[in-house]
């Protein structure tokens, strides 16, 4: 949690972000990703100042549990000082025992936005999806939460002028906005109105810019002047590849050329013939994507 400290932004994990889809994807197949399309809505979370703390907590962790469709699970929510904005005991369950910081016993209204984290590692502990390094898991829970429908929290508690700074998560702003923008793609969602940061918004809005660029990539129809330009030369030079090409050529069994590439919306690898203009459809996530080989 950064109260007061300097904010990082841009976008130093993105590669860990979209392996963190990929593996959503692939642990819980396209139908259950499906079954997210809405939303975890404002009012279920809302936290007024006059609502009694501890049994408001509650409240809010129940709606979040039952976002993720965890209807066994039990969150008891306390409160401490502690240098993270929240800690969650992964234990057998039904109960888990979640700790926030206490600093949000008077910033009540970003309560959801730590328990949603939070519920989202209980979620994932269940699942038994998980990354190698402790830093990778947590990049991995807050895209989770936010592809899942209650990660706008965490971007919506990102607040920062001249003389002060909060932000909750481990993504950088704009992460958190490109998962956001991902989803929002994905099922024709828009999550800006819900907003009550500008500077969620305005990270919202780049993270839309980057998640549209993976749409641009060659070989995809999509792409520009200038990346086919680039892939024409590179396929011309093929099987060799620039350093840095979203792309790379193999020839297959029978020396035909083939070119591989990130899906842009679960990141698998997809494989095609060098043959022009295919319409190839991702085995994982069912998207249909016009491409010029």
């Amino acid at each position: 949690m950064a109260n007061g400290g300097p904010v990082e932004h841009g976008y130093p994990h993105l590669e860990t972000v979209r392996a963190a889809v990929n593996a959503l994807y692939k642990r819980l197949s396209y139908d259950t990703v499906q079954t997210f399309s809405t939303s975890l809505a404002p009012a279920d979370v809302a936290f007024c100042d006059t609502d009694d703390l501890h049994l408001g907590a509650q409240r809010v962790a129940r709606e979040i549990v039952r976002h993720f469709r965890l209807p066994d699970a039990r969150l008891i929510v306390g409160f401490r000082e502690m240098t993270h904005a929240a800690n969650v005991e992964l234990a057998a369950g039904p109960e888990y025992f979640v700790e926030l910081n206490d600093r949000f016993r008077t910033h009540r209204r970003d309560i959801g936005a730590a328990l949603a984290h939070e519920v989202a590692h209980v979620y994932l502990h269940r699942l038994d999806l998980s990354f190698p390094t402790t830093a990778e898991n947590e990049i991995l829970t807050d895209t989770v939460t936010t592809y899942l429908g209650a990660g706008w929290l965490l971007l919506d508690a990102f607040r920062e002028d001249a003389v002060s700074s909060q932000k909750l998560g481990y993504l950088t702003p704009e992460e958190f906005g490109y998962v956001l923008a991902k989803r929002a793609l994905l099922f024709q969602e828009d999550p800006s109105v819900w907003f009550t940061s500008p500077q969620a918004y305005t990270a919202y809005t780049k993270g839309m810019v980057q998640a549209r660029r993976d749409e641009q990539q060659p070989p995809l129809t999509g792409a520009g002047w200038a990346g086919r330009r680039r892939y024409a030369h590179d396929r011309r030079h093929a099987p060799s590849t620039a350093p840095g090409a979203s792309y790379a050529f193999t020839p297959d069994p029978a020396g035909h050329l083939r070119v591989s590439f990130s899906c842009p919306t679960c990141h698998q690898r997809i494989r095609v013939p060098v043959k022009g203009r295919v319409r190839a459809r991702c085995g994982l996530c069912r998207t249909v994507l016009e491409c010029d080989t």
